[in-house]
């Protein structure tokens, strides 16, 4: 989502070929990203990119989402069928590329039954349009919901869930990490480091990431454990930043965080976390600093 309004066009194109390079073969995005450069901005980059050629296509794991408005115009949101078979096509079209192998709803929209969301979803995999469906930002009843209404219809359901999980906010742990364990869904963070939050947000040369109001709120409210977790990071010698990402790769639900680097710095060091085994007693001090909410329904009732 940083590629248009936080990073150039020219300098996308370099770190989606670095991350290429890396390994890395998953891109996720969603047709409103865009900021100030407007909806879909981001979606064009990336078909611009692709559109280069050299098997880029071929190499990757394409996955966009649909559900936010695209303009002011009420049809032109949620879940509706009608939206679903339009928005593909405009995400298509600007992906400049014939299929994307994960679509994804981007948020639960209750005002769409699951048959008339499903009905859609199923058309377009039979056209050849989109390979699986996942959601974002679902609760664990939703998760259950969809796909026991796709089960219905034998079809296929929801492969993944990608939800707002990193070490200071674990409240997926109760609910939509055990959903995703028992139906089999992929999990894919996003926001894996708390928007800079866990990035070493207390030194001095981060300052910049405390400017808004909202990031000092944060860091007063968890000032004692952020210097506990910056203290750690300093012992074992790495980046707060890669420790966060390395948190969540060892995390047995975790299939891959979504880590959206603005420049090559950032995008080093999220492979570089792919080089870091943390130990038992790190992960043991690492739930002591950010301990979770505990098991549902253990966690609130008996």
């Amino acid at each position: 989502m940083n590629f248009g309004p936080k990073t150039t066009e020219s300098d996308s194109f370099d770190l989606l070929d670095a991350a290429l390079d890396g390994g890395i073969n998953f891109l996720d995005t969603a047709n409103q990203y865009g900021g100030d450069k407007g909806v879909g901005a981001t979606e064009t980059i990336l078909g611009n990119w692709l559109a280069q050629g050299g098997d880029r296509r071929e190499q990757i794991v394409l996955a966009t989402k649909v559900h936010e408005p695209m303009s002011d115009r009420p049809n032109d949101r949620g879940l509706s069928a009608r939206h679903i078979r339009l928005a593909c096509e405009e995400s298509l079209r600007r992906l400049q590329t014939d299929h994307i192998d994960l679509y994804q709803m981007h948020h639960i929209d209750s005002a769409a039954p699951w048959d008339e969301i499903w009905q859609a979803m199923e058309t377009l995999v039979a056209q050849g349009k989109i390979s699986y469906v996942g959601s974002s930002n679902f609760a664990g009843w939703n998760v259950a919901q969809a796909n026991e209404a796709a089960r219905s219809r034998h079809f296929l359901g929801l492969v993944s869930e990608q939800s707002h999980f990193h070490l200071a906010e674990r409240t997926i742990e109760l609910e939509v990490i055990p959903a995703c364990e028992s139906y089999g869904l992929g999990l894919l963070p996003w926001s894996p480091l708390g928007g800079g939050l866990l990035a070493g947000v207390l030194d001095a040369e981060n300052a910049d990431r405390r400017l808004s109001a909202q990031m000092r709120t944060r860091v007063e409210a968890l000032r004692p454990q952020l210097e506990r977790w910056e203290a750690l990071c300093r012992q074992l010698g790495e980046a707060p930043a890669d420790v966060g990402i390395a948190w969540l790769l060892q995390h047995p639900a975790v299939t891959s965080p979504i880590v959206g680097p603005r420049t090559m710095d950032q995008l080093n060091g999220a492979l570089h976390a792919t080089t870091i085994t943390l130990s038992a007693d790190v992960l043991a001090e690492l739930d002591d600093i950010f301990p979770g909410p505990g098991q549902a329904p253990e966690a609130y009732a008996w």
